[in-house]
């Protein structure tokens, strides 16, 4: 069997983030979505509304895609390559949406494979989810703009609860813009 960690913050999920774990799932027997919590970020969502978004999202999928089913969610409690060789997986997935994520991601490549042997698979994320990043959804969501085609459902409501916590005030619903011919 082989077992591939998907890693990342997941703050939130994106459809982006799901293309990669699908397009995983078709390659490998058994691939592990690492929820990690980023130092280097401030998280809006805690772990565990993450970890359940995420399981929700792989579920709803492998409703119609059979090798879905064998994608599990589990929280990343320290390093990475401790949780791969935990695991098992012999491999680290991760998405690029252009050379600004090579650029960031190259060097955590290499510190895991020095700190580990495990080798880190780029996949070229789709490009109709290139312009997509979970600061940017996480930031149209604080401004009321509509999201819904860019994660999975229940992110939003997610967003919007987490960010009027944030906020001490409810979040606005999205805005829908008008058209010459009415409503679009």
């Amino acid at each position: 069997m082989t077992t591939v960690v998907c890693p990342g913050s997941f703050d939130p999920i994106t459809l982006g983030h799901l293309d990669i774990v699908r397009r995983a799932a078709t390659m490998f027997d058994d691939v592990v979505v690492g929820i990690a919590k980023n130092p280097g970020k401030s998280g809006l969502l805690d772990l565990e509304t993450r970890a359940e978004l995420v399981r929700a999202a792989v579920h709803g999928l492998a409703r119609t895609e059979p090798a879905m089913s064998r994608v599990r969610v589990d929280v990343v409690p320290g390093l990475l390559v401790d949780f791969c060789r935990e695991i098992g997986a012999v491999a680290v997935v991760k998405g690029l949406r252009g050379g600004g994520d090579f650029d960031a991601e190259q060097p955590m490549a290499l510190m895991n494979r020095h700190l580990s042997g495990v080798e880190t698979i780029f996949l070229p994320g789709d490009q109709r989810y290139a312009h997509v990043a979970s600061s940017l959804v996480k930031d149209i969501v604080r401004h009321g703009g509509p999201v819904d085609d860019l994660v999975p459902a229940g992110v939003v409501a997610a967003l919007r609860t987490a960010l009027g916590q944030q906020l001490g005030r409810s979040v606005a619903q999205p805005v829908r813009a008008v058209t010459p011919h009415g409503r679009a």
